[in-house]
């Protein structure tokens, strides 16, 4: 009787062509340089030069003509006859795919993070992943291919029997519809201290936008930045934000999100918040700023606890990701979460992509428990 098994070979990673591994890095610099062409190819060239990406068969220029020919870079004339190369909107969809991919990719493998679900029930929509049979768990939804091989791995073919451990069940989520806005600081302290903090929130914007385009086309999302004041972006500009010499009006931010939801048909409805600083402006009735940078302003931190309630009260959950370490900083956003009742995450910029993932799947899903 022939056996039966898996056989498992070497693994080799696809071949890539030329292009390909110089679109790789191209994609991820022009994301640095906020779609500078000509800034991201400078950087391009001192790589090239320091780790020979290109060869003579295959130079810098061939793959800059091969991007114009695949529809990557567009060239516009100046009046002063000159050539400005710039991204297309092609290239603008690989960039938010990419970012998907490294960031959402990630998280499906590693499995990282523990949100359990606020509500319990059976869903209606398979996600596509199996776990182990519970309780109340609908018989319809046992795999039972998946739960076959369980008993064979578990228990043998000689002595074959199906037991209540070796079943598994496809998992499912309801579906919800949700209407989330995030909110994007882009004030000075987004690059101070030499540090990019503005390059990972754009990824993660980028990434949200993917999977909620792709894989719930019945949600919304919507993305607002605030400096001084607050104002919606378009997705197709994620790549081209940039910080500005601004101060944190967190209160214009969340005044706008919260006007953007008021709007939306949908019941489930919630707020992301990345900002690394503390909120130091506040917009008057007259139209001038009041701005105050030393410490936290009794004024404008009581206004951003007011904020908080009545998001609270309109059923918004508020999820702040604290990119700083500062104590007083975080007394603050604890205090702010607590007037909101929603949630708070103080995280560098390694993790921030994973943590905003789980959170959005979280609040999303409504799973089996």
């Amino acid at each position: 009787m022939p056996k039966s098994g898996y056989v498992f070979t070497p693994y080799e990673a696809p071949e890539q062509t030329p292009f390909d591994k110089l679109f790789d890095i191209f994609s991820e610099l022009i994301t640095h340089t906020s779609g500078d062409v000509d800034e991201a190819l400078d950087w391009l060239n001192v790589l090239d030069k320091e780790y020979s990406l290109t060869t003579d068969e295959y130079t810098m220029d061939d793959f800059i003509e091969d991007l114009k020919k695949k529809g990557f870079l567009r060239e516009e004339i100046e009046p002063d006859g000159k050539g400005q190369l710039s991204i297309t909107a092609k290239t603008e969809r690989v960039l938010r795919k990419n970012a998907l991919d490294q960031i959402f990719g990630k998280i499906k493998k590693s499995g990282a993070g523990n949100h359990k679900s606020k509500k319990s029930g059976q869903g209606d929509e398979a996600t596509g992943e199996f776990r182990d049979f519970q309780f109340g768990d609908s018989i319809e939804n046992i795999s039972i291919t998946e739960s076959l091989k369980n008993a064979q791995i578990n228990n043998g073919i000689g002595d074959f029997r199906l037991t209540e451990q070796d079943l598994v069940v496809e998992d499912t989520h309801h579906k919800s519809q949700m209407s989330t806005v995030l909110m994007i600081d882009i004030s000075h302290s987004m690059i101070l201290y030499g540090e990019d903090r503005i390059t990972p929130a754009k990824k993660v914007a980028m990434a949200l936008a993917e999977l909620i385009t792709t894989s719930y086309p019945k949600d919304t999302l919507d993305v607002i930045v605030f400096g001084n004041d607050a104002w919606p972006i378009k997705i197709k500009d994620l790549p081209y934000l940039q910080v500005g010499p601004y101060h944190t009006n967190t209160v214009a931010g969340l005044e706008l999100a919260m006007d953007i939801l008021r709007r939306k048909r949908n019941t489930n409805k919630q707020i992301f918040m990345i900002t690394d600083g503390k909120p130091s402006c506040l917009r008057l009735p007259d139209g001038q700023y009041y701005k105050n940078s030393n410490g936290l302003d009794e004024v404008i931190v009581e206004k951003c606890y007011n904020m908080a309630a009545q998001a609270r009260k309109m059923h918004i959950p508020i999820t702040t990701f604290m990119i700083a370490q500062d104590p007083y900083l975080q007394s603050f956003v604890e205090e702010f979460t607590k007037s909101n009742k929603g949630k708070a995450f103080y995280t560098g910029l390694k993790g921030l992509g994973e943590m905003i993932f789980h959170d959005y799947e979280t609040n999303r899903k409504k799973r089996i428990n």
